[in-house]
């Protein structure tokens, strides 16, 4: 029986630091394998170490310590322009004084490509982003979404090994953000190139990427499928960064490999998984999603009660504040439906958490 073997990274940073003062590491010992034709997202809050790490495969900035390799060749020595990657950033980066079409031109022309090929080459990039129509145009003649289909248009019409993008869609407004995500996810699922993707923006994340890299203090925290992220975080740090998540203090009042019992400081008894192997004893952080804390009863355990305190209507659900006793506030996310909002403030309620729901962490 044949196995299919293991697919090799096209990029892999192993064992990379960097230091802008020789004194604080911005990225710290950075292993990290990138595969062809994936969707990656970095994804931390600011002053992670995610944008570093981009800028450093882009070239524009050097290992301190370590390597990084792009199909098996060391780049740290590479400039930037023989590394064949292409970059968006923010601000879109665009030439005022060339046309869109001199904008995408320039890319070719400096590798040297003959004119035909030069041609044929914007064509088809002005055609993926669709704005075939725009080529004689400025920047400044067009909107903040038009110009940043134009700067995706210049990444990919030499045809790069990767697409590198440094929060792209960051200045946009709402609506048009949503609408660019589906169409960079879309265009990533046509063209089959590697993306690698640095946000802030913990749902942009989820909604694009086949897998993503959470950063934080300069270290990768977690890296898997956007939905394994979501429903198993690995610590404190990533279960409350990645979605909404309630967090209990507590103490673990019985442990085993897999569950453990938790004493919630001023609230009940809850059991759930122990993702770090805590024992009998330890302090904890209990982190639960809002979606997960059932309005039920009956239950033979994880069956508590709590006081509501106020609602807040997101449109397509409801969000109950709920106390218990003294404790910080804590929601509960409910469908938008009658029963839903039927919780007068101060009246106990009845709520229940599935075990499996459950994540106890160290604190």
């Amino acid at each position: 029986m044949s196995t299919v073997p293991p697919l090799e990274p096209l990029v892999r940073f192993q064992g990379v630091q960097k230091s802008y003062d020789g004194d604080h590491l911005v990225v710290r010992d950075l292993n990290l394998d990138i595969y062809p034709g994936e969707f990656l997202s970095l994804l931390g809050p600011s002053g992670s170490g995610k944008t570093t790490c981009l800028m450093m495969l882009a070239g524009f900035e050097s290992p301190t310590q370590g390597d990084i390799f792009l199909e098996g060749r060391r780049l740290n020595d590479v400039p930037p322009h023989h590394r064949n990657l292409g970059m968006v950033f923010q601000n879109y980066a665009l030439f005022p004084h060339m046309t869109i079409e001199r904008n995408l031109d320039y890319p070719l022309q400096v590798r040297k490509m003959p004119a035909a090929q030069r041609k044929q080459r914007i064509g088809d990039a002005l055609a993926m982003v669709q704005m075939e129509s725009f080529a004689k145009r400025y920047p400044a003649q067009l909107s903040g979404g038009q110009q940043q289909r134009i700067a995706l248009a210049r990444a990919l019409v030499f045809e790069p090994k990767i697409v590198l993008m440094d929060e792209p869609l960051g200045a946009l407004d709402k609506q048009l953000r949503e609408h660019m995500q589906l169409e960079l996810k879309a265009l990533h699922r046509k063209l089959g190139v590697t993306f690698v993707y640095v946000t802030h923006d913990q749902s942009e994340a989820l909604t694009m990427s086949n897998r993503v890299a959470v950063f934080n203090q300069g270290v990768i925290q977690q890296v898997c499928s956007a939905d394994h992220l979501y429903e198993f975080p690995c610590n404190r740090f990533v279960a409350g960064f990645v979605g909404d998540s309630n967090q209990f203090p507590g103490i673990v009042s019985a442990a085993d490999d897999r569950w453990c019992e938790v004493q919630i400081t001023d609230g009940p008894r809850l059991r759930g998984l122990n993702v770090q192997g805590l024992r009998a004893g330890s302090d904890c952080v209990v982190a639960v999603r809002p979606e997960r804390i059932l309005a039920v009863s009956g239950k033979p355990s994880n069956q508590f009660q709590a006081h509501a305190v106020d609602e807040v209507y997101f449109g397509d659900h409801v969000r109950l504040r709920c106390r218990l006793s003294d404790h910080e506030s804590f929601f509960v996310k409910m469908p938008l439906a009658a029963e839903a909002r039927q919780h007068t403030p101060g009246v106990p309620i009845p709520l229940w958490i599935d075990p499996e729901h459950i994540r106890v962490f160290q604190p």
